[in-house]
C-alpha cells in the first residue's frame, strides 16, 4: 500500500502533488487542511484513492465537522495513529502521551510543527512520522510531503520537495 502523506496546506493545495501522489494508493492529510476546498480537490484529483485526514487547530467548524481530530487504522499490518498536533519524539504533546505510552501505533503520525521529520523512538517502538508543511503559510523554508509504503513496516519512504514556500509564483508569504 502506497501513501501521500501531507500536512499544513492552509487553504492552498500544490498543483505539483498530483503528479507525485499519482502513484499512490492513498491520500492522507495530517491536518491544518484550511478549507474543504482543499480535500474536495484531493478527492477530484483521485477519486478512486481513499483520503484520510484529521482536522488541525486552524480549521473550521465545518472541516472540523467533516474530518476527525484522531485516525486510528491497520494498513499493510501497521498500525496507525494519525492526529494533527502530536509533538514529536521524546517531547510528545501532552494531549497524546499517555495514550501513546498505554497503546502504542507502530506509526505515529502527525503535522502542525510545519517541520519535516521521520524518526524512530526506541522507548516506544514506534517511528514517527511529520510531513512538514506542504502550503505556503508557516514559518518553514521549503514545502514539503511524504511518500511511502506500508507493508507489514514502513518502508520505502521518500520526501518530496515542492521547492520553497517564498518561490510559489504570485504568493508574497514568504517575504514576512
Amino acid at each position: 500500500m502506497r501513501i501521500g502523506l501531507l500536512s499544513d496546506t492552509h487553504g492552498w493545495l500544490d498543483p505539483a502533488l498530483r503528479g507525485h501522489f499519482a502513484t499512490c494508493d492513498e491520500v492522507w492529510h495530517a491536518g491544518d487542511i484550511g478549507g474543504l476546498h482543499v480535500t474536495d480537490e484531493l478527492r477530484s484529483w483521485f477519486p478512486d484513492k481513499p483520503l484520510r485526514a484529521v482536522f488541525g487547530n486552524i480549521d473550521d467548524a465545518t472541516t472540523r465537522g467533516a474530518f476527525p481530530e484522531h485516525v486510528r487504522l491497520t494498513v499493510g499490518g501497521v498500525r496507525v495513529w494519525m492526529t494533527h498536533i502530536g509533538g514529536r519524539p521524546p517531547r510528545y504533546d501532552r494531549g497524546v502521551m499517555n495514550e501513546l505510552r498505554t497503546s502504542p501505533p507502530d506509526l505515529f503520525i502527525c503535522g502542525h510543527s510545519h517541520i519535516c521529520l521521520v524518526q524512530f523512538d526506541p522507548a516506544l517502538n514506534c517511528l514517527y512520522m511529520n510531513p512538514g508543511a506542504a502550503g505556503r503559510h508557516g514559518w518553514h523554508q521549503m514545502r514539503t510531503a511524504l511518500r511511502f509504503t506500508l507493508d507489514g513496516r514502513p518502508k520505502d519512504l521518500e520526501v518530496v520537495e515542492l521547492g520553497r514556500r517564498a518561490a510559489v509564483p504570485g504568493d508574497r508569504t514568504g517575504d514576512r
